[in-house]
């Protein structure tokens, strides 16, 4: 508990040494509201230098700004914070926020939108790829300018920004398109819109019937935790059920704030998940990978997937082979708990969508039985039945031996005297079926 509490009482010292040098007389209040961090974002290589205590050379300098000039720079107070001036060029925090002069090599294979999302864009906003859920870009503005960003075609693009009107257009869509039950809102980040004009996008989207799950897709839990505030949250209560997907990419991005975040959203009856890409020279080991997963189910958020890199311009030094990602799977799969493990996807190019890639354990197979291997290489068998019926499908379900009723069972079915007496059932009376007085009354014989 000593070390614990002296850990702490560094990091405030450090935070406060940094928002001093960004504001004089700023305090430890000041560094946990989301909005000074977002006043006092890092856009400059120069103020990078200065709040690490670092120097860059003359050379990689002017490199830097040659990168800025084509992918633009913001990062908050708080994750500059996370950064080991020390050992900055390794530093995974350093590498995901601050530009590097490979981001310029564009390789033959880079594209500017390498999911197609533009191409799939029905009406400005919404991106409708899978038959049953869309994807509703409600911001176009960050906290932090990720170095590994998909859609850095689009970051800092103040152009872009969703006006009031083309959400409502994306909303009228959604509407209008009744096979839609899932929207996942994106952006840039949902959360830095106001509370208001969130509350009022739930809100509309929460009185279309045909829609029955709401996600939200944001990093604010990782590079500004301080975003989620007991305001935001109770606002998010009320949209039940709704999913968030974060994106922590690396062990130390856990941190007691995020920690803090993810405990709020968790305590609201949020579910959370986790999608993490896999970064070269960051999170590409599967040691780190596993201290990653472990950490994010420690605070309630289970791994959904594990990325490889995209072809987006500018991404080439982040991407690995994807058999680096299998070895990754293959260290988590059995060897830690199922629900621990990503889903290890490539997001197709052109936009085909999201491709599991897994370790193949399917050896071989027969009519009789499956050949299996397992995590350890132990290879085993699998017995398949002797005699198996197949429901022939005609669609004709009418028809169908299946029970086909998909609607709840009903948890009580009360007959007789219990059926007046309770109280969920409005039955009023029980009438014996040849009562003559009704028979009268609707006119039977």
């Amino acid at each position: 508990m000593q070390s614990a509490t002296k850990s702490n009482k560094s990091f405030t010292n450090k935070h406060l040494k940094i928002a001093g040098k960004i504001h004089d007389g700023a305090n430890l209040s000041n560094w946990r509201d989301w909005q000074w961090q977002i006043k006092h974002a890092i856009r400059d290589i120069d103020v990078v230098e200065r709040l690490l205590g670092i120097e860059f050379s003359d050379e990689k300098r002017e490199f830097l700004r040659k990168t800025l000039d084509k992918f633009p720079m913001s990062i908050t107070p708080y994750y500059l914070s996370l950064i080991d001036p020390n050992d900055y060029e390794n530093d995974p925090i350093f590498l995901q926020a601050i530009p590097s002069p490979s981001e310029l090599q564009i390789s033959r294979h880079d594209m500017a939108d390498p999911l197609a999302e533009d191409k799939d864009s029905t009406v400005p906003g919404i991106t409708h790829r899978y038959p049953d859920r869309v994807l509703f870009y409600i911001s176009h503005v960050c906290s932090m300018y990720c170095r590994h960003c998909t859609r850095k075609r689009k970051v800092g693009d103040v152009d872009l920004y969703p006006s009031k009107e083309d959400l409502l257009a994306g909303i009228e869509y959604i509407r209008e398109h009744t096979e839609i039950r899932d929207v996942l809102l994106s952006g840039g980040d949902p959360f830095m819109l106001s509370d208001e004009r969130l509350d009022w996008i739930l809100s509309l989207l929460r009185e279309i019937p045909h829609v029955e799950i709401l996600r939200i897709g944001t990093r604010i839990p990782v590079v500004l935790p301080y975003r989620v505030t007991d305001t935001l949250v109770n606002i998010l209560k009320k949209y039940h059920p709704l999913w968030i997907n974060t994106h922590f990419n690396h062990p130390r991005e856990l941190t007691a704030s995020s920690s803090m975040a993810l405990a709020k959203l968790a305590d609201a009856g949020i579910p959370l998940g986790n999608q993490s890409v896999l970064l070269a020279g960051v999170n590409d080991c599967p040691r780190i990978m596993r201290r990653l997963v472990h950490k994010l189910v420690l605070n309630r958020v289970r791994p959904y997937y594990l990325y490889q890199c995209d072809l987006s311009e500018g991404l080439t030094h982040f991407r690995t082979p994807v058999g680096k990602g299998i070895e990754i799977m293959e260290s988590l799969i059995g060897h830690t708990s199922g629900f621990a493990v990503p889903t290890y996807v490539i997001d197709a190019p052109g936009g085909g969508g999201k491709i599991p890639v897994m370790p193949q354990y399917l050896i071989s197979w027969s009519a009789n039985k499956v050949v299996l291997r397992n995590y350890e290489g132990v290879i085993t068998t699998y017995r398949e039945p002797d005699s198996y019926e197949p429901n022939f499908c005609d669609r004709d379900c009418d028809k169908c031996n299946l029970t086909l009723k998909l609607n709840p069972a009903e948890e009580s079915k009360a007959i007789g005297i219990e059926k007046l007496l309770a109280d969920y059932d409005k039955t009023i009376s029980l009438v014996p079926h040849d009562n003559e007085r009704l028979k009268r009354r609707n006119g039977d014989d």
